[in-house]
């Protein structure tokens, strides 16, 4: 009878002094010993999933913000639970524009729950210059972008005075997130809570209120 040729390494345990049942045993502790390793490797990076990154641990908490370098005009977008929101430091211009809008927009008052109470004004802010707003579309929860004023768009009109524009569906909202009338979305956009830390400081996810 011919037999196949004894694989290296396992010929050299069996042939090993200690007799057959000593040679089984070392193969079979070194199978062992390389199937843990195999098991130590591979489970590294599925137990390292299970870690919370900063960023999870960070997903429900209030976030700080810098706002002393956003210029008149200009808008800073941060993430607040998962979500967009922008900051955006409004020009008396521009605040005189909003004011000549109400009739065009579906809740010009901000009566819905879209905003704290104490965001319930014409600007729907705490500082009439800085408006901050949820950057998702109350219709399907697409992301807006902002389109100024002059800007060539087609679709917000010539007569635009700035604000954001969804792509997705046409809905169009004023420089303080109020949805024009005509429009797929069905409200404004939300204000989420916040409070001034310092003239240059914001606070987006907590306020005074003890809302969170």
């Amino acid at each position: 009878m011919t037999h196949a040729p004894a694989l290296p390494g396992i010929a050299s345990l069996a042939d090993g002094g200690g007799g057959g049942d000593g040679a089984r045993r070392r193969v079979l502790l070194l199978t062992a010993a390389t199937a843990g390793v195999g098991m130590a490797v591979t489970a590294v990076p599925f137990v390292s999933s299970f870690a919370p990154s900063e960023r999870a641990r960070a997903s429900g908490a209030s976030v700080e913000v810098d706002i002393a370098d956003i210029p008149p005009g200009g808008i800073k977008t941060v993430e607040w639970r998962g979500k967009p929101v922008w900051i955006m430091r409004r020009t008396p211009e521009m605040l005189a524009g909003m004011a000549t809008l109400d009739s065009r927009l579906v809740d010009p008052q901000s009566r819905r729950e879209q905003q704290p109470a104490y965001a319930r004004n014409a600007q729907r802010s705490v500082k009439p210059e800085v408006f901050v707003g949820v950057g998702i579309c109350t219709h399907l929860g697409c992301s807006p972008n902002p389109v100024p004023l002059g800007s060539s768009n087609p679709s917000v009109g010539n007569d635009w005075m700035g604000g954001f524009f969804c792509p997705c569906h046409g809905s169009t909202f004023d420089l303080a997130g109020r949805v024009f009338q005509n429009k797929p979305a069905p409200t404004n956009l939300e204000v989420p809570p916040h409070k001034y830390l310092s003239d240059s400081r914001l606070l987006i996810g907590e306020d005074d209120t003890g809302v969170a």
